[in-house]
């Protein structure tokens, strides 16, 4: 009798898959209170190594980090009209404190334009003050009423990136570069995700902002899931604040300002990109753990071995765990393994250190998870092999999230064949002109909304009527 899969294979019920993954992976579970998650170890781990890349990035374009308080006086969220009222049905708001009820209520941080900008026109005088470039690494509350572990939580982690500029074409630039050289190298280059840069539409774009930059990304059923947004705030934030400067010609002028953010529901994006049936497929640069050494059983010469294999892994740059756990059955811990996505596996056992191999040293078998390929190899050439094999599978990934959304994704002229492609499982490119916001309208009742337009030749418009532009339509997370 055939054995019951260890999940809901994903072209069954892709969300079931979806949550038993995450659930069975050890990356995280619900909280007690709905719409929170508790991120495990695990998920945690994935998470730290993004942060930890996404920060060295941030760091490189000149920006500091800084923190600011959770709770706002819910007053600053008024000063801002087109920000309060997007944000308004998301908001938590305390009302009590030390037994009293407070003189004024405190919004939980749903995003901190407001509170940054309170301390920016205490701290921009002069053109010298600028630019004034902060990030915070924190969480964020947004009251959700559909919540799904890491995509939409009531708490989530994020950073959010605020900035101050002299110009209009300065602040524009920046929030370019952070879209492009943070976020969209980032996805690329370490998450493996193919992803597409384009520019939102005034319906979709960030409540208080001019323009709003987006990076989207199709995930494992065609859906897509916004990944990063950069904004440009214009002068709005700094007119609401007063956030002003002596210029150069000494006269006194509004600041220009960009705000940008990603957030944990990149460890989801990761989960729906390259998870496949039997589990998570980490790529190699991302992944907490690139190699477990796995011993079949526990002989001294074995464990020896072993040991003396992670040793070497590890001097080579890797980054490697022992499973020695011979109590536990090997099936069981292989299963396991593949559920976590760890790229390589070395499977080392008795009959393996007695097998033959060019030089001696025996032999182990390398199950490579992403490709899924199984062989015999000396445990003598690992070292030297697995750097290149780690980078090809990183190669991999990035392809073929690539070749999904370029065989998924149709061109069309109408409303009608844009609906059928997104309802179908894929995406739609037609004519923005073709389209416009009366036709973005017509499109949300049937839940399928633009994602960004781009122009015919992949770039960013810099304009929504720029000649050329198409309208990118999906359904989304």
């Amino acid at each position: 009798m055939a054995k019951s899969p260890v999940l809901t294979p994903r072209a069954e019920d892709f969300p079931r898959w979806y949550q038993e993954l995450v659930n069975k992976a050890e990356l995280a579970e619900n909280g007690p209170v709905r719409g929170t998650m508790v991120i495990r170890p695990y998920g945690y781990g994935i998470w730290e190594r993004m942060q930890a890349d996404m920060d060295a990035r941030i760091k490189r374009t000149g920006v500091q980090n800084a923190y600011f308080p959770l709770l706002i006086p819910q007053s600053y969220m008024t000063k801002e009209a087109e920000h309060v009222e997007g944000f308004s049905p998301e908001l938590a708001v305390v009302t009590h404190g030390g037994g009293k009820e407070l003189e004024e209520p405190a919004v939980v941080r749903p995003t901190s334009e407001t509170i940054i900008n309170d301390y920016f026109a205490k701290w921009v005088q002069s053109y010298r003050d600028l630019p004034l470039l902060i990030n915070q690494w924190a969480n964020v509350v947004r009251w959700e009423m559909r919540p799904r572990l890491f995509l939409r939580t009531s708490e989530f982690l994020w950073q959010e990136g605020h900035t101050a500029h002299a110009t209009f074409d300065q602040a524009r630039d920046f929030a370019a570069r952070i879209h492009r050289d943070v976020y969209q190298d980032f996805m690329t280059e370490v998450l493996a995700i193919d992803v597409v840069p384009g520019r939102k539409t005034a319906r979709e774009r960030f409540s208080g902002a001019l323009n709003t930059l987006t990076l989207e990304a199709m995930m494992g059923d065609g859906k897509a899931l916004q990944m990063a947004t950069s904004h440009e705030l214009g002068q709005n934030f700094s007119r609401a604040f007063g956030t002003r400067f002596l210029t150069r010609e000494g006269t006194r002028e509004h600041a220009w300002q960009t705000s940008w953010g990603s957030t944990t529901r990149m460890v989801g994006a990761m989960v729906m990109a390259h998870g496949d049936d039997d589990g998570l497929r980490l790529p190699p640069r991302l992944a907490p753990v690139q190699v477990v050494v796995l011993v079949v059983k526990g002989e001294d010469a074995v464990l020896s071995r072993a040991r003396a294999l992670a040793e070497d892994l590890s001097t080579a740059g890797l980054r490697v765990r022992i499973d020695d756990r011979t109590d536990v059955p090997f099936g069981r811990r292989a299963v396991d393994w593949e559920l976590k996505g760890v790229p390589v596996r070395v499977e080392i056992g008795p009959r393996d250190l007695a097998g033959e191999a060019p030089g001696g040293g025996g032999t182990a078998t390398l199950v490579r998870r992403v490709p899924r390929t199984k062989e015999q190899v000396p445990l003598a050439t690992l070292a030297t092999a697995l750097p290149g094999l780690l980078e090809d599978d990183q190669a991999l990934l990035l392809h073929q999230t690539r070749e999904r959304r370029e065989l998924r994704t149709e061109n069309v002229r109408t409303i009608g064949e844009a609906v059928e492609a997104a309802t179908t499982g894929g995406w739609a490119r037609l004519p923005w002109s073709a389209l416009g916001p009366e036709g973005e309208t017509a499109l949300a009742e049937h839940a399928v909304t633009v994602r960004c337009l781009v122009a015919e030749d992949g770039a960013v418009p810099r304009t929504e009527d720029e000649p050329g532009t198409v309208a990118l339509v999906a359904r989304a997370y």
